[in-house]
């Protein structure tokens, strides 16, 4: 799938989730969701694989429970770069991180292959 595609259905899954939960994730507007998925993509892409490397043996030990977490670290460190985008606490972003995913891949979902 093009990047391009892929940065819309993560801006709208933030879009959708601070609007379902505006206590967990909020988004100032349409820019901001943007530029959160558009660093969201940058982060998953580049920093996500070096701590999922470094934290192989918790991620072992918790059945690979502990990606969750480190979601939720990347979702949360997404929202204190971006200007606009705010996330409620740590389980906050964890929580928003495994909505944002469920609705992105529903997103998916309908668009052909």
């Amino acid at each position: 799938m093009p990047f391009i595609v892929r940065l819309i259905i993560n801006m709208v899954a933030v879009l959708i989730i601070s609007y379902l939960f505006p206590k967990i994730i909020r988004v100032d507007g349409f820019l901001a969701a943007l530029v959160a998925a558009f660093l969201l993509g940058i982060v998953n892409s580049i920093i996500k694989p070096i701590l999922v490397l470094l934290t192989l043996p918790i991620t072992v030990l918790t059945l690979g429970l502990f990606l969750l977490v480190i979601n939720g670290l990347m979702l949360w460190l997404v929202s204190a770069l971006v200007k606009g985008f705010y996330v409620n606490g740590f389980w906050g972003a964890v929580l928003g991180s495994i909505l944002i995913s469920l609705v992105s891949w529903i997103l998916t979902r309908f668009l052909p292959s």
